[in-house]
């Protein structure tokens, strides 16, 4: 049986996840709704499915009886729109992980996912190897390093312009280096990543995060070091970025799909 799917959010990643179920449908899933902004609807629906609803009011959308629910949005979209999701008893998967880098919001969020027994599910996005990490974190972790080098066009209007002057870097630069929630404070829209790195591993203040800006870099790179006593996780992952908005990777709205269709499987991968 297929999953009634809604989309929060229209932008590049939202728009992505919708174009692809456009193209290549697929039985487990069926796309019943999209909520976006206003001014996003006139566009929306020259691409979203005609028998797919397409609005700007959040009770349509759960009128439209979704089984999960994918944000797509933003962090400011996780604190308005979870809640409501969540109280309602559906999975919803979360993309602008960044958000629970909030205590309050994230013990708020588990609160009610706990109560009405569904899950906050976050998938891998552009990154690999948490299913290593979820491991080693059974086994005594004692380090999590996060490295994100991204090109220039990537950083442009956020605070890594305050760290250095992107337009006259000629190498890579490594801007930042602290904990995962320290990055989630100053990199809102780029440390989304960082922050489930964190919590798949040793917490917001034990994992460390490096962000660099690289002039020569065509692609959005996300490294993963991880080890305990007897063992050693080491990933590299290099994907494009939206032409639209470079901060994010186009293998982030497919990796939506992929667990979607994961989760429906007779053999699945965890």
């Amino acid at each position: 049986m297929s999953k009634r799917l809604a989309v929060i959010g229209f932008g590049a990643i939202g728009r992505s996840i919708v174009e692809h179920l456009t193209v290549a449908p697929t039985p487990e899933i069926e796309l019943v709704a999209v909520l976006m902004r206003t001014a996003q609807l006139g566009s929306a629906r020259q691409v979203v499915p005609a028998q797919s609803l397409v609005t700007d009011m959040v009770s349509e959308m759960m009128a439209a009886r979704p089984d999960i629910v994918v944000e797509a949005a933003g962090q400011a979209a996780v604190a308005e729109y979870a809640p409501v999701v969540l109280n309602r008893g559906l999975e919803l998967f979360v993309l602008s992980i960044g958000a629970l880098a909030d205590d309050d919001l994230r013990q708020c969020l588990v609160g009610v996912a706990r109560s009405t027994g569904t899950h906050i599910s976050i998938p891998p996005g552009a990154l690999a190897g948490f299913d290593g990490l979820l491991s080693l974190q059974q086994t005594g972790l004692k380090s999590v390093l996060y490295r994100s080098i991204k090109p220039v066009a990537a950083w442009r209007d956020t605070a890594a312009e305050d760290y250095c002057r992107l337009r006259e870097l000629h190498e890579s630069y490594t801007f930042f280096s602290g904990s995962a929630r320290d990055a989630a404070i100053r990199f809102p829209k780029n440390a989304n990543l960082a922050v489930a790195v964190a919590i798949a591993g040793l917490g917001l203040e034990r994992t460390q995060i490096e962000l660099a800006a690289d002039p020569r870099a065509k692609a959005n790179i996300g490294e993963l070091f991880a080890h305990t006593e007897r063992a050693v996780l080491h990933v590299r992952t290099s994907n494009l970025g939206f032409e639209a908005n470079p901060k994010s990777s186009e293998i982030t709205g497919v990796s939506v799909i992929a667990a979607l269709v994961n989760r429906s499987a007779a053999i699945r991968f965890q």
